[in-house]
């Protein structure tokens, strides 16, 4: 198969890439060559900026496109209307974030998506996020009926994460001591190793599947604690887990899931259900997870890897998630010291 991937060298997209080379299919990357240039040395590269940019592809023919890098509706359109007589099949990654509420478990492909007062508008912000990737879904659609797969991805970790919402847990747990931990172990999450969304969604490529799938996982329900807890065994590490309580963080302004990733407010009642997704539409044509251990651990590795780098010793070990030693410090004197 002759696969164009819009992006490739981040995360998803790079691993799309490894996923596709290693089933045979011939790659062609469109992207800037701003992020991992050397990557994927034996594929075709073709640079240029989607935006504005597109001009390369014009009078190629490839048989997919994978679009993991598309947020604004007009520049996703763009690439639609010119790939539609280019190729038999488009996969746009989405997000679960289309969905403008949670207000209980099980949500599923049918229910609507976010829209804005003004569908013209690009500034991506956390509100006007998910309804402009429901704009890009609906632009990719209408220029490729019936040869559209959307995938609505919740939150993706393993190696390579640039968000570092995962990754936090992972490095913090395993320095060890008192770690922060929110409100209660008992409270559901839910997140996919970004491996196995990739290979899933060539599995689907291939197939030539069409329609909406949410793609988070894993297929049981699983915990923050649990999370936590194998953090722990796969690190080696003595951590003590305190849980704070949701009033307590609130009341210390600790912003939720990117000061405290997986961490969603109960207290909030169109989030209810935001970790309870249901998947089994994607789970019925194959979507599988590996062991919750294999991702913590080879997150861990890599994390350790990038530690090493003469670039993060020069930067040092700031994450783009998560607290800092100095916030979690106080946060845990204040919270021993409550009256």
């Amino acid at each position: 198969m002759k696969l164009l991937i819009l992006g490739g060298s981040v995360f998803l997209g790079r691993y799309i890439v490894e996923a596709a080379l290693a089933h045979g299919h011939e790659v062609t990357l469109f992207n800037r060559g701003q992020h991992n240039p050397q990557l994927f040395p034996e594929v075709e590269k073709l640079r240029g900026d989607r935006n504005g940019g597109l001009d390369l592809l014009r009078g190629r023919r490839w048989d997919a496109v994978v679009d993991p890098s598309g947020y604004v509706p007009r520049v996703v359109r763009a690439s639609a209307e010119l790939l539609a007589d280019a190729v038999e099949h488009y996969t746009f990654i989405s997000s679960i974030s289309v969905y403008p509420h949670f207000r209980s478990a099980g949500l599923d492909e049918s229910a609507p998506v976010g829209t804005l007062d003004d569908p013209a508008i690009e500034e991506i912000t956390g509100e006007s996020y998910g309804p402009l990737k429901a704009l890009c879904e609906q632009a990719v659609e209408q220029n490729l009926p019936g040869r559209t797969l959307v995938i609505r991805p919740g939150l993706i970790v393993g190696p390579h994460d640039p968000s570092d919402r995962f990754t936090y847990w992972v490095r913090r747990v395993a320095q060890g001591g008192e770690v922060l931990a929110p409100a209660h172990p008992d409270w559901h999450t839910q997140i996919i190793d970004v491996r196995d969304l990739a290979e899933w969604t060539l599995h689907m490529v291939e197939q030539r599947q069409t329609g909406l799938y949410n793609a988070t996982g894993p297929a049981y329900d699983l915990s923050i604690g649990q999370v936590l807890e194998t953090c722990r065994m796969v690190s080696g590490s003595s951590a003590q887990l305190t849980w704070v309580s949701e009033d307590f963080l609130a009341e210390h302004e600790v912003t939720p899931w990117s000061e405290l990733p997986l961490w969603i407010p109960q207290s909030d009642p169109d989030m209810l259900g935001f970790s309870d997704v249901s998947c089994a539409k994607a789970i019925a044509l194959g979507l599988a997870f590996r062991d919750l251990a294999a991702t913590v651990g080879d997150t861990l590795a890599w994390d350790a890897a990038r530690l090493s780098s003469a670039e993060a010793q020069a930067s040092g070990p700031q994450m783009r998630a998560g607290l800092t030693f100095e916030r979690e410090a106080e946060l845990l004197h204040a919270w021993h010291h409550r009256t």
